[in-house]
């Protein structure tokens, strides 16, 4: 005897059942900038949505929008946890930026550590940004060809931070550390990453070349008055040298306007 067919309903109960008993569902609220990344209905307020049972806080969080490098703090049920806390019917979470408002020392951070030093690789639509880093003495790899991967693979085994305007990027595995930049000119990005990042304390003007992002030396005159135009070598006495693309710098009026730029920004002057 053949049995008859299950009808459309029972079937669609069934299927229902079996995805609601492979997911749990959890609200989540996001605070200040981190709403820039969400859908408009899901800002500045509480939602719920289903979850993965295996899902974690990272994988949400990231699934939502968010990329995990712009996370500071995480609370589910009112607890500070890791990005590997797995979720579970019914949590609550709430997610933080960095927020200097906010002391959090004694709290869980996201990330176990902070970079011994501060160093940069930039994205192939940032190297504006890239140049004016290098001006105020920091550390930062840029080339206009550099793939994904490539920016992935330079983060994690250099500990860089990854600037960028794609955050897709900022969701991969080996990005530990980076910064999503919202501004879209070159100094209004640069003020912005000093501000989030804290880097004025860091900050030593006019040590790196431009060009290839190596350290500069002071030089004599004499070492590198054959190089010069005529008139540089009659107006100007204070010379600097790139061992990496053997350029020459001096205080022209080019120095003039990054210059003016620096004494804008909350940094000391060497």
């Amino acid at each position: 005897m053949q049995r008859a067919a299950a009808s459309p309903a029972v079937i669609d109960e069934v299927r229902t059942r079996t995805s609601t008993a492979m997911t749990v569902t959890a609200t989540f609220r996001f605070y200040a900038e981190l709403n820039d990344f969400l859908a408009p209905k899901r800002r500045g307020r509480e939602f719920t949505c289903r979850c993965a049972r295996a899902a974690t806080t990272k994988h949400m969080i990231e699934a939502l929008g968010v990329p995990h490098t712009e996370v500071e703090l995480v609370f589910v049920n009112g607890e500070t946890v890791g990005f590997e806390r797995a979720l579970g019917d019914g949590d609550r979470v709430a997610v933080y930026p960095k927020c200097e408002l906010l002391d959090v020392t004694p709290l869980l951070r996201v990330r176990e550590r902070a970079l011994r030093e501060t160093r940069f690789v930039a994205d192939a639509h940032l190297g504006g940004l890239a140049h004016l880093l290098r001006m105020t003495g920091f550390d930062t790899l840029y080339d206009n060809h550099f793939e994904d991967a490539e920016i992935e693979r330079l983060a994690a085994s250099h500990g860089r931070i990854v600037l960028t305007r794609d955050r897709d990027l900022l969701k991969r595995s080996g990005v530990t550390h980076g910064c999503y930049v919202r501004a879209l000119r070159s100094e209004l990005q640069l003020r912005e990453v000093f501000d989030r990042l804290d880097l004025a304390r860091s900050a030593q003007p006019f040590t790196r070349c431009l060009s290839c992002n190596t350290l500069l030396r002071a030089v004599d005159k004499a070492q590198v008055e054959a190089r010069l135009p005529p008139g540089v070598r009659q107006r100007y006495e204070r010379f600097a040298a790139c061992d990496g693309c053997a350029r020459v710098f001096w205080e022209g009026t080019h120095w003039q306007r990054m210059r003016r730029l620096v004494d804008s920004l909350p940094v000391a002057m060497p």
